[in-house]
């Protein structure tokens, strides 16, 4: 640096920071003077939470994904039981794609976006549901948690969505509706051979206030299930040796189990005999065909829907046949395994049916994100059973409810930061789908 000279011909003398430079080189940082914080400034750190007694309460504060209400459940939960919610066909190949495909989705988010609001409610099938995602119907589901079915009815209503019931409930139509008088209901129907009780189970559901029917059609058999094999499962679970062991390491659900009423097939006729109520699936019509959905058709006044459609010439002929929807499924793996996913076809089936038909779809979802993907590319809304079933094994209702709001917060974080502010702000062209070309 170069010193300039003062008028009278002399070097100006340093200023005083210069002089004082090695004393003023430890004062210059203040960040750098230590001294001990005052009460008042280490009030609003110390925010200590009152330690929560409950170990249900605990585990389901500290599930932030599906995934981690997933390993909750496992902990809690008989093996056997885990896996006749956690397994799927033969080798798994299916659920282990399904999960694949959804991860390779890559979004094309809108930025520059006013998403200070964001509203995911949509309309499904003249029901203004908060978010576009419906609790899926599952099979003897007091199974996984003593509270079954009202649970999931309960927090359905909660969450503001709807939910179906099995005909594989552990639960009667007419209770499940007495226990949740606000939930938006559906009756999900597996066809028996004999018609005459399907036609009286039918008129049950009518009878009981559920406004949609949803005929399940890739059931014609079960599925090859190893796990379920392998554990010995049987309904309802049997104390042999093994289950007996395995109730030493799970005593809080066996307690609830041994203490609450019987497990039944609430949907059956009573005079069937438990040779028919068995898990090989024999007490399902295998000759089940197209005419059977005109049948239903004359039958059931509200809306009717077909799951279990995995090609777009299937989803054309069920709607031409007068299906007012139909769910893209492959039962979430369990059925045949290596069947394609629901999410692969979905942009196809849209383009096919969309404008006469709500489409909806399932299997495989596990995130808000998912969800989002899925409605993005034309589906009306997506149903979910293992991500609620975990909640409902970790901890009854109110792990359904937590499994809900977990998905719930993700959907709109996902839209948010996609930059829709509506499930029809929601476009095409806001997802690639790895295989589809761009529309």
């Amino acid at each position: 640096m170069t010193a300039h000279p003062s008028t009278d011909g002399a070097y100006p003398s340093p200023p005083a920071v210069v002089q004082n430079a090695g004393r003023a080189k430890s004062s210059a940082n203040p960040n750098s003077h230590r001294q001990l914080p005052k009460p008042a400034e280490l009030r609003p750190l110390l925010q200590f939470r009152r330690p929560t007694v409950s170990p249900t309460r605990r585990r389901l504060q500290r599930a932030t994904q599906i995934t981690e209400l997933r390993q909750s459940a496992r902990r809690v939960t008989p093996r056997a039981i885990f896996d006749y919610v956690d397994g799927s066909a033969d080798e798994e190949v299916t659920i282990g794609r399904l999960r694949e495909e959804y991860r390779a989705i890559r979004f094309r988010p809108r930025a520059l976006r006013d998403v200070s609001h964001v509203d995911p409610s949509t309309d499904i099938l003249g029901y203004r549901s908060s978010l576009p995602l419906v609790f899926a119907p599952t099979g003897y589901t007091r199974m996984m948690h003593h509270e079954g079915e009202v649970a999931v009815g309960r927090a359905a209503a909660r969450l503001g969505i709807p939910y179906g019931l099995s005909t594989v409930a552990t639960t009667s139509p007419e209770d499940l509706r007495a226990a949740c008088p606000d939930t938006e209901l559906w009756f999900q129907l597996y066809l028996w051979t004999d018609r005459a009780e399907s036609r009286r189970l039918v008129q049950r559901a009518r009878d009981a206030g559920f406004s949609t029917l949803v005929l399940t059609v890739d059931t014609a058999i079960a599925g090859n299930r190893l796990r379920d094999e392998r554990n010995g499962l049987t309904i309802p679970p049997a104390l042999t040796l093994r289950t007996f062991a395995d109730m030493t390491l799970h005593p809080s659900w066996w307690f609830n189990k041994l203490t609450t009423p019987a497990m039944r097939f609430a949907c059956a006729p009573e005079s069937w005999g438990s040779e028919q109520l068995d898990m090989s699936g024999d007490m399902f019509d295998a000759a089940v065909t197209a005419d059977d959905i005109g049948w239903l058709r004359d039958l059931w006044p509200g809306h009717l829907l077909v799951k279990g459609i995995q090609t777009v010439e299937d989803a054309e002929e069920v709607v031409r046949l007068g299906a007012d929807g139909v769910v893209l499924s492959n039962h979430g793996g369990r059925q045949l395994d290596r069947a394609q996913s629901a999410l692969s076809i979905l942009p196809d089936v849209v383009a096919s049916c969309g404008d006469r038909a709500d489409i909806f779809i399932d299997s495989g979802i596990l995130r808000g994100g998912d969800i989002v993907a899925a409605v993005a590319l034309g589906a009306r809304a997506a149903l979910v059973g293992r991500a609620y079933l975990y909640g409902l094994m970790a901890g009854g209702e109110s792990g359904v409810q937590r499994a809900g709001e977990i998905l719930a917060r993700e959907v709109r974080t996902t839209m948010a930061l996609l930059g829709a502010t509506s499930v029809a702000g929601l476009q095409a062209d806001m997802v690639r789908l790895p295989g589809h070309d761009p529309r």
